[in-house]
């Protein structure tokens, strides 16, 4: 017997019909994944199955005595107590005197007074649960709270958003319910945490629903797809990746369907125009079917159109962008970074890995000149534009629209030279004029992230950072942002906990090994699992701190005539060089648009080897000239001529 049916569906927010008619059943030990893009409707199914929601039309039926935990998308706001209270919730009146216990135990190891009161608390509840059996309850909680990477005793108010879903997670996988419901799991998880919770869904015989972005982990749980597409629901009954071909293959057939369906009905329009041919008698049943066709026409729902994302491009940076030489970096006893070494050059995509809290930000921001190492020496390259992708969105004003975190109250934007409206820009993120002009503070994660996006390229960048970009988008902008980024000329920094997203985009990926170990290797997050150690590395001694600068010395004698002579001739070509990079890579981008011109191949065999002559020597003094400037401002660096 099916955990839960639902027959005809329906429910229409705000003259949008989410969901149209639509039936599912879930039958036990199944795991379904919910695919759809964002605002499709996918969370207000999930709310109608957990019963938080009621639908406008239809029955939702559940089996008798079946039980149902929910991980929503949004964080409740009355919720009170520690952690280990919030993860216990789901469990009732075990659950009640797990957290009185838990409770109990934590005030006598920290409060002195009323300690005959607190034991016979304890006393009380360690009764209850040793008649109900709960004590494998407890078991199993302090289990997903480590490997959640909770602490049980913090007050749940307390923490940020990412840990407070942690919390509900745990709530949610603790209470082995007959149909376990989990809205993006994977947000906020690192990877070490994905792959536990990967192991046990899998090992429970628990009925799942789940919607994720990340598609490592749907193709290793999911064994159906549910897809929810403009209102109604498709069954696919196979992996993740037979899924899209067979995807790809529906929605050709669907745009061939229509646009003979739409030809048919422009002819039909064109007859009925004719006069009074089309209002006689015999060909009534005609103008019947051009009734019918139009009003089929106008139920059609089409698909919404993809993100168009183009990153605007700044003037590239010289051949190094950053060199660190035996960095190091910790806390007291904690050691983050050890003597880490690493040459960044122009256009190198990198990827960090690591746990949570292991120091992936703080070593992002010592390579970009944010923070200074305890010791080693940081080295960056020459005309670095750098832009910045916020996982906690702190870039983004929620008191303002979107159309004003965008433009900053501007009408326009500018993106590779050409002025464009605001609302256009936002438009290829998918923002309606409506959406676009709410406060930030009401739009979905999907959008916040998009918005997001939308608002980092309109800024010029030729070093991009990217922390954690992939959460709460859907599988389409995904591969969009991919390909995009796969492209990006210039040079990419990014954190991600997607082993999927990793393994398309990075060339090479940083990892934090564990005790102050980071090391580099070449290619994604599977080329790192085949060759990382076997065992944690042992950890490293603290740092050792910076040697105070002495204040230098009076010269023992002046620079010889020569000496400055050289100094000043190597100022003066380095006063020269922005002039003549420019006119380099305008003489460049000048000979490109011209080479992929659409009738460039009209002119003369010499004219054309010619311009692949140039182009080639254009772009060696361009290389030249960055090198040039770097070695300069290396060799000026700290001279005064006066």
């Amino acid at each position: 017997m099916a955990v839960i049916s639902l027959r005809d569906i329906s429910i229409n927010f705000t003259g949008t019909v989410l969901l149209n008619g639509v039936s599912m059943q879930i039958e036990p030990g199944e795991r379904v994944c919910l695919l759809g893009r964002n605002g499709e409707g996918k969370s207000t199914l999930l709310s109608i199955i957990d019963g938080s929601l009621a639908p406008d039309t239809g029955s939702v039926d559940y089996a008798k005595g079946a039980k149902i935990a929910m991980l929503p998308q949004e964080i409740p706001q009355d919720l009170e107590g520690s952690v280990y209270d919030v993860a216990a919730q789901g469990l009732g009146k075990v659950g009640e005197h797990l957290s009185a216990y838990h409770d109990a135990v934590r005030a006598l190891s920290t409060v002195q007074d009323n300690q005959a009161e607190l034991v016979a608390r304890m006393e009380r509840s360690q009764h209850v649960l040793e008649e109900a059996g709960g004590w494998p309850h407890h078991q199993t909680i302090e289990t997903v709270l480590s490997h959640l990477k909770l602490d049980g005793d913090e007050a749940f108010g307390s923490l940020s958003g990412g840990t407070k879903r942690r919390a509900l997670l745990a709530r949610a996988l603790v209470t082995h319910p007959d149909l376990l419901i989990l809205d993006e799991p994977t947000n906020h998880l690192d990877v070490e945490s994905i792959e536990w919770l990967e192991d046990f869904l899998l090992r429970q015989n628990t009925a799942l629903l789940f919607v994720t972005h990340d598609r490592a982990f749907l193709q290793k749980i999911a064994t159906r797809i549910v897809e929810l597409d403009r209102g109604r629901l498709f069954n696919w009954e196979c992996n993740y990746t037979t899924y899209l071909e067979r995807k790809e293959a529906d929605l050709e057939a669907e745009a061939k369907q229509n646009h003979n369906f739409d030809k048919k009905l422009a002819e039909e329009e064109t007859w009925i125009r004719q006069g009074i041919k089309a209002r006689r008698t015999r060909n009534m049943g005609r103008v019947r079917d051009l009734r019918k066709m139009r009003e089929e026409r106008r139920q059609r729902r089409e698909r919404t159109g993809q993100v168009k994302m183009v990153i605007q491009e700044a003037d590239r940076t010289g051949k190094m962008v950053v060199e660190a030489q035996n960095i190091c970096f910790g806390y007291s006893d904690t050691m983050l970074i050890s003597d880490f070494s690493t040459t960044i050059m122009r256009g190198d995509k990198i990827g960090l890995i690591g746990p949570n809290g292991i120091g992936k930000t703080t070593l992002l921001n010592i390579l970009l000149g944010e923070a200074d190492p305890q010791s080693g020496t940081i080295r960056h390259g020459v005309n670095l534009q750098i832009n910045y992708f916020d996982q906690l969105r702190e870039q983004l004003d929620e008191t303002k629209s979107a159309r004003h975190n965008v433009a900053d109250g501007n009408d326009f934007v500018e993106i590779n030279g050409h002025r464009r409206h605001v609302m256009s820009h936002l438009k290829n993120f998918l923002f309606t004029p409506d959406r676009a002009t709410v406060p930030v503070s009401v739009l979905s994660g999907g959008e916040r992230n998009r918005l997001l996006l939308a608002r980092l390229f309109t800024r010029p960048s030729n070093v991009l950072v990217m922390d954690e970009p992939t959460n709460d988008l859907d599988a389409e902008t995904l591969d969009l942002l991919e390909e995009l980024l796969m492209d990006y000329p210039g040079t990419l920094l990014l954190v991600s906990h997607d082993r999927a997203f990793l393994n398309n985009v990075v060339t090479s990926t940083i990892a934090f090994e564990g005790n102050g170990h980071v090391a580099e290797y070449v290619g994604g997050y599977d080329d790192w699992v085949r060759q990382r150690p076997d065992t944690t590395p042992e950890p490293v001694k603290a740092c050792k701190p910076k040697p105070e600068k002495k204040p230098a010395k009076p010269a023992s004698k002046k620079l010889s005539f020569k000496e400055k002579y050289e100094l000043e001739k190597k100022r003066e070509q380095l006063n020269t060089l922005p002039k003549l990079i420019e006119s380099l890579e305008e003489e460049l981008e000048q000979l490109q648009t011209k080479m992929s011109a659409p009738d460039y191949f009209k002119h003369s065999g010499d004219e054309m080897a010619a311009d692949q002559r140039r182009l080639e020597e254009v772009e060696t003094e361009l290389e030249t000239a960055y090198e040039t400037w770097e070695e300069l401002e290396a060799a000026l660096e700290g001279v005064d001529l006066d």
